[in-house]
């Protein structure tokens, strides 16, 4: 215990140094396309990324998966590159990429040597607006999509509860719908799906550009004014206006059973505030309610509580991230003991919930997850990537670069009182969706 309070002193001392070390550029090409630039000299490597404010959420109604489904596309072909020669360019020169659909945003990402960033900006800008999408490469990449969600959707019973419990908690917006599609719905997308999606979305005024490590400002200007800033913007780019969910004025339940599932396990999911520009306060609570409850392991409430007094449960956590354009959630997971009915586990939940609200906050444990919390900013720049990827993340969600470096200290100034009001207003049965997923006897 001396060395752990003898660590979180060191790290308390240096690290309001660290955290204002990173310099972060930001502009815009005339074109609308904003870049940012996340200088680190450690080592002569760079992230590149590019991020569309566009994702599953933004899709038409009956046309889910497409935002997902022509992230698969964009390897294929374009006017000067032949389908799969983008990817074999970037292994022979060393380099590693992959790409990623959420509800809110599309992203594509290389890392590379420092000196090969003109040729990620060359191929990225090429297929930002030279795309070819012949009926050739379509249909049979659906078929991988599809198989895609054979493998992880279908085949995992996790899984398709989680998509089912989403559907019941966002029941207006699009979030209840998964980013992958419904499969009835895949298996319809066509050629001219994929193609009008890319056309509506795929323009420099709807990217955002961030590229971390070894460069300047000054070098990034050049090249992306070379390489993005020849591409004409959109002018018609649609408001990402959403629907959004009405009142919610009863609580909802699922119970999922299934034969391949061994131990029962529940999640409780409730509507929850997200991270808004300007006012990050509540987002802030929730985040440390998600640590002081359940996110901590043995020293939460939850752990001690059911874990170690009661001995109901075998594992419990919450959850809460808060980057999403819309409404995200809060959600509890819990295993119960082997020999704890599920009824018995849920009652005990809902017994430790109402108590927390009745208990005072130890002071020295939210000031330890503090700590732990300023301590894991500095410990994510190790990571090009991750550095990257936190950005374009929030600016994709409305966030601002100021309200992504004001994040930290937003953090330090969440009181208990905050904590205590954020878990009254969130933690409203109305609002939430019990899900269990149940062994089933085979038959």
């Amino acid at each position: 215990m001396k060395i752990l309070k003898s660590l979180l002193f060191v790290i308390t001392c240096i690290l309001p140094a660290a955290l204002n070390a990173q310099v972060i550029t930001s502009f815009d090409l005339d074109n609308g396309m904003q870049v940012v630039v996340i200088e680190d000299h450690r080592a002569p490597v760079v992230t590149h990324m590019a991020w569309y404010k566009v994702g599953s959420a933004d899709e038409q109604a009956g046309k889910s998966g497409i935002a997902h489904f022509l992230e698969h596309l964009m390897f294929k072909g374009t006017n000067t590159m032949a389908p799969g020669e983008f990817s074999k360019i970037i292994a022979e020169n060393g380099g590693q990429e992959n790409a990623f659909t959420s509800y809110d945003y599309t992203g594509y990402f290389q890392k590379v040597s420092a000196d090969r960033l003109p040729m990620m900006m060359q191929l990225e800008a090429d297929r930002m607006k030279n795309l070819i999408l012949s009926e050739e490469e379509v249909l049979p990449e659906r078929d991988v999509v599809i198989e895609e969600r054979n493998s992880r959707t279908e085949s995992n019973p996790g899984a398709l509860l989680s998509e089912q419990r989403r559907a019941m908690q966002y029941f207006n917006h699009r979030y209840g719908i998964p980013v992958i599609g419904w499969k009835h719905e895949i298996s319809q997308l066509t050629q001219k799906d994929a193609i009008d999606f890319y056309k509506k979305y795929y323009a420099p005024n709807n990217a955002i550009l961030i590229v971390a490590g070894d460069t300047t400002p000054e070098e990034v200007r050049s090249l992306a004014t070379v390489h993005y800033g020849k591409l004409s913007p959109s002018t018609n780019l649609p408001e990402r206006i959403r629907t959004q969910e009405p009142p919610h004025l009863a609580p909802m339940r699922i119970e999922m059973k299934d034969a391949r599932v061994r131990q029962p396990q529940l999640v409780r999911t409730y509507l929850a505030e997200n991270r808004k520009s300007g006012d990050q306060k509540e987002a802030a609570a929730l985040e440390m309610l998600a640590q002081l409850l359940g996110g901590s392991g043995l020293t939460s409430y939850l752990g001690q509580e059911l874990q170690l007094t009661q001995k109901i449960a075998v594992s419990v956590s919450s959850f809460y991230d808060g980057l999403a354009l819309d409404k995200d959630v809060f959600g509890v997971f819990m295993l119960p003991a082997p020999t704890t009915a599920p009824q018995e586990a849920e009652l005990a939940l809902d017994a430790a919930l109402e108590a927390f609200m009745e208990t005072e906050i130890d002071e020295a444990h939210l000031t330890r997850l503090k700590t732990l919390a300023k301590a894991s900013e500095i410990y994510a720049r190790d990571s090009l990537s991750g550095q990257a990827r936190r950005y374009g993340q929030a600016l994709t969600s409305g966030l601002t670069i100021e309200d992504v470096q004001a994040w930290p200290d937003v953090l330090q100034s969440v009181t208990s009182a905050d904590v205590m009001a954020a878990a009254k207003k969130v933690l409203n049965k109305n609002n939430s969706v019990t899900a269990w997923l149940l062994p089933k006897a085979e038959s």
